[in-house]
C-alpha cells in the first residue's frame, strides 16, 4: 500500500472559475432582498454578512488547495527530489506561497471593509462598500491566475505518477537506453511498458509488481541514462538517478554485449563506474542481456578483456535473454534473495535486535571424559517410526504427487488403475461402459459366426433375384406429362428469380399510372403462357375468371364516393381516419375529441403555447437570483 496518494488532490479551478464559484455561492447561500425602510443596523448586518461569507469561502477553498498539495519537507526524500526534478522546487513553493499570501490579503480586505461597514450611514453607502470589498477580493484572485494554472498542471502530473512505496521490497532496473530493461519488467510483472527499437522509449518511471516467497515486490523500470556529467543530465535521466539515490532496493545494471543499443561496451562500463556511488549499501547485480545475439566469450579480444573489471570486483554477473526467456527467472530470484539477505543484515545492525538476542541462549555441551554418548531413542518410538515407514512404502502415490514429480511431462492416465482388466487391454479404444451399462454383459461370443451366416443367406437371396426391381415402361402420355412438368418447373423458377430481382432492384421507382400502364397479370397472358408450354387451354375460353377489385378509381364511380376519395387522398381508401380508429360510436368519438381539446387547452393557457406542436423553453435566467430568500428544501441547484 503506497504511503502517498496524489490522486485525491482536488481539482484547482482557473481564476475566473474560482471567482464565479465563490460569488455564486454567496448569492445562493445568503439573503438577497433588502429594503430601504429597514433600520440602518439591519442593512449594515445584511451587507457585513455577505462580505464575511465571501471571505470565509475564499479562505476555505485556498486553505484546502494549500493543504492537499504535498509539502516537500514532509514527504519522503525520493518524492521530494522527484518533484524538484519534474516541477522545480522553487517554483512549486513559490506558487503555494503566493496562494497563502492571497489568502491573508483577502482576510485583511474583509476585515477592513467590515470595519467600514459598521459606520455606513445609508443603504447606498453600505451597498457600495460591499461591492468594493467583493471587487477587491476578486482582483486579488485574478492576479493568481498563473499560479492556479501552474498548480493544476502539477496536480494532473502528480495524479499520473506511479504509486511507489519507498519502504517496501523494491528492485530497480537501470542502464543505457535500449538494453532491454522494459522487456525484462514485462516478463516478470504484469506491467505493460512500451518496447520500441529506439532509445528513450521509456520517458518516466514505471512500476510493476511480482510475487516471490508469498511476498509482494515492486519492480521499477527507469529511463535510460547516458554517460555524462550530472549537471548535463536532462529531466528523463534525473528521474532514474533520483530513484537510485533514495530508494532502498536491489539494483540490476543491464549491459548489452551485442552493442545493438548503439553504445559500446567501454561506454557501458564507464557509465557503471560513474554511477557506482549511487549503488553503495545496496545489493547489486550486473545482468548481461541479449545472450541470444552474442555471448561474452564470442567477443573479439579487445572487447572481451573489458569484463575483467567486473570479474575482479565482488559484483555478481548473470546472463539473460528476454527473447528466449533464458535466465529471466534466475535473475529475478537472485535479486530477491540478495535483497532479503541485505534487509536481514541491516536489521541485525539495529538496536532492536539486541533485545531479542539477549533473550535467546543456545546451550552447547562440551565433551567431558571422552565417552561416546549417542542419542537415546526409546524402542517404542523406533518401532512406531518403522511401521510408519512401511505404511508409506505400501501407500499408492497420488496423481498430484506424480504430477509434481514429472512436471511438464505429466499426462493424466486413469486407465492404468483398471487392475481387473489385463494390462494389454486397458488402453483399448472401446469403452467399458456405455450409457450406464456394462458393455461386456451385452457381447455375444458367437456374434461373428451368426454374422457370417446372415451374409450367406443374403447372398443366396440376391442370386435368386429376390431383390430385382421390375422395369416399368412409360407410355407416350406419361412421357409428355413428365416433359410438361419439367417445363412448368423451369418456367416457375425463372419467374421466381425475375420477381426477386425486381424486389431487390435499387433503381428509382416511377410514379404509378394505372391507366397508361399495361396490367402485369391477366387472363389472356396466363392463357398465352400456358399454350406456349404446350397445355391445351381451349376449354378455358368460356370459363368465368373472378376479377380482383381495381385499386384505381373507376370512371363510373358515384360522384359522392369520388368526392370522398379526393378529400382523403393522403391515406388508403380501405383504412379509416385516425380519429375514427378504435371508436365504437359517435358519442365516444365526441368524448375523445373533447378530452384532446382539454389537454391542449391546459398547455396553451398555463404555458402560453400557440398550439400542440410548440416546444416549451423554460426560463433562461435562474429564478432564485431575482427573487427573495428561498424557502426550505433543496438549495443546491448544482
Amino acid at each position: 500500500m503506497s504511503l502517498y496518494n496524489f490522486k485525491k488532490i482536488a481539482v484547482v479551478p482557473t481564476a475566473k472559475d474560482f471567482i464565479d464559484i465563490i460569488l455564486s455561492k454567496t448569492q445562493r447561500k445568503t439573503p438577497t432582498v433588502v429594503h430601504k425602510h429597514y433600520k440602518i443596523s439591519r442593512i449594515r448586518g445584511f451587507y457585513m454578512r455577505k462580505v464575511k461569507f465571501t471571505q470565509q469561502n475564499f479562505h476555505d477553498r485556498l486553505s484546502r488547495i494549500i493543504q492537499e498539495f504535498p509539502k516537500l519537507d514532509d514527504v519522503h526524500p525520493f518524492y521530494a527530489d522527484l518533484m524538484n526534478v519534474l516541477y522545480d522546487k522553487d517554483h512549486y513553493k513559490l506558487g503555494l506561497g503566493q496562494l497563502n499570501t492571497a489568502r491573508h490579503l483577502i482576510d485583511n480586505v474583509a476585515k477592513d471593509y467590515v470595519r467600514l461597514l459598521k459606520y455606513g450611514d445609508s443603504l447606498y453607502r453600505c451597498k457600495q462598500l460591499k461591492r468594493a470589498a467583493l471587487g477587491r477580493m476578486a482582483t486579488i484572485m485574478k492576479r493568481q491566475a498563473a499560479n492556479l494554472a501552474y498548480l493544476e498542471q502539477v496536480r494532473q502530473h502528480l495524479a499520473r505518477l506511479p504509486s511507489i512505496d519507498p519502504y517496501t521490497r523494491t528492485i530497480i532496473i537501470c542502464g543505457f537506453p535500449n538494453v532491454g530493461k522494459s522487456s525484462f519488467i514485462n516478463k516478470i510483472t504484469r506491467a505493460d511498458v512500451e518496447v520500441q527499437p529506439y532509445a528513450f522509449t521509456t520517458k518516466s518511471l514505471y512500476v510493476g509488481h511480482t510475487d516471490y516467497k508469498y511476498l509482494r515486490w515492486q519492480v521499477i523500470d527507469t529511463p535510460g541514462i547516458l554517460d555524462h556529467a550530472l549537471e548535463e543530465r536532462n529531466v528523463i535521466e534525473m528521474q532514474a538517478v533520483t530513484a537510485l539515490a533514495h530508494l532502498r532496493a536491489a539494483i540490476l545494471y543491464f549491459v548489452d554485449p551485442s552493442e545493438q543499443c548503439g553504445h559500446s561496451i567501454e561506454d557501458q562500463i564507464s557509465l557503471f563506474e560513474s554511477i557506482k556511488p549511487l549503488f553503495s549499501n545496496k545489493p547489486l547485480i550486473v545482468v548481461l542481456n541479449k545472450m541470444d545475439v552474442v555471448r561474452p566469450e564470442d567477443l573479439p579480444p579487445p572487447k572481451g578483456s573489458c569484463w575483467r573489471i567486473f570479474s575482479l570486483s565482488t559484483v555478481p554477473i548473470m546472463r539473460m535473454s528476454t527473447v528466449t526467456d533464458e535466465g529471466v527467472q534466475e535473475v529475478k530470484i537472485e535479486a530477491c534473495e540478495r535483497l532479503l539477505g541485505h534487509r536481514v543484515t541491516e536489521k541485525m545492525r539495529t538496536k532492536k535486535v539486541d533485545g531479542i538476542l539477549n533473550r535467546l541462549h543456545v546451550a552447547t555441551p562440551s565433551p567431558r571424559d571422552g565417552k561416546p554418548r549417542p542419542p537415546s531413542i526409546p524402542p517404542q518410538v523406533l518401532a512406531r517410526k518403522q511401521a510408519q515407514a512401511d505404511r508409506d512404502a505400501r501407500k499408492r502415490k497420488l496423481e498430484r504427487e506424480i504430477e509434481l514429480e514429472e512436471g511438464d511431462d505429466y499426462v493424466l492416465d486413469l486407465q492404468k488403475n483398471y487392475t481387473e482388466i489385463p494390462e494389454e487391454e486397458r488402453h483399448d479404444p472401446i469403452p467399458e461402459f456405455w450409457e450406464g451399462h456394462n458393455i461386456a454383459d451385452y457381447i455375444d461370443p458367437d456374434i461373428f459366426d451368426k454374422l457370417a451366416e446372415l451374409e450367406q443367406e443374403e447372398a443366396l437371396r440376391e442370386e435368386g433375384g429376390l431383390y430385382a426391381v421390375p422395369k416399368i415402361e412409360l407410355d407416350e402420355t406419361m412421357r409428355e406429362i413428365k416433359q410438361l412438368a419439367i417445363q412448368i418447373r423451369n418456367k416457375k423458377a425463372i419467374l421466381k428469380d425475375e420477381s426477386l430481382l425486381t424486389k431487390q432492384s435499387t433503381k428509382p421507382v416511377m410514379p404509378r399510372n394505372t391507366r397508361a400502364r399495361e396490367r402485369a397479370r391477366s387472363t389472356t397472358k396466363l392463357r398465352e403462357e400456358m399454350e406456349k408450354l404446350g397445355v391445351d387451354m381451349s376449354e378455358s375460353k368460356e370459363a368465368h375468371f373472378t376479377r380482383t377489385r381495381s385499386r384505381s378509381r373507376s370512371a363510373s364511380a358515384p360522384v359522392a364516393k369520388r368526392a370522398r376519395i379526393d378529400v382523403s387522398r393522403g391515406r388508403s381508401v380501405s383504412r379509416p381516419a385516425r380519429d375514427e380508429q378504435g371508436v365504437k360510436d359517435t358519442q365516444m368519438q365526441k368524448r375523445a375529441k373533447n378530452m384532446a381539446h382539454v389537454a391542449i387547452a391546459k398547455k396553451t393557457k398555463k404555458m402560453g403555447l400557440k398550439g400542440e406542436a410548440d416546444r416549451f423553453i423554460g426560463t433562461k435566467m435562474p429564478k432564485h437570483l431575482f427573487s427573495g430568500k428561498r424557502g426550505t428544501g433543496k438549495t443546491d441547484r448544482r
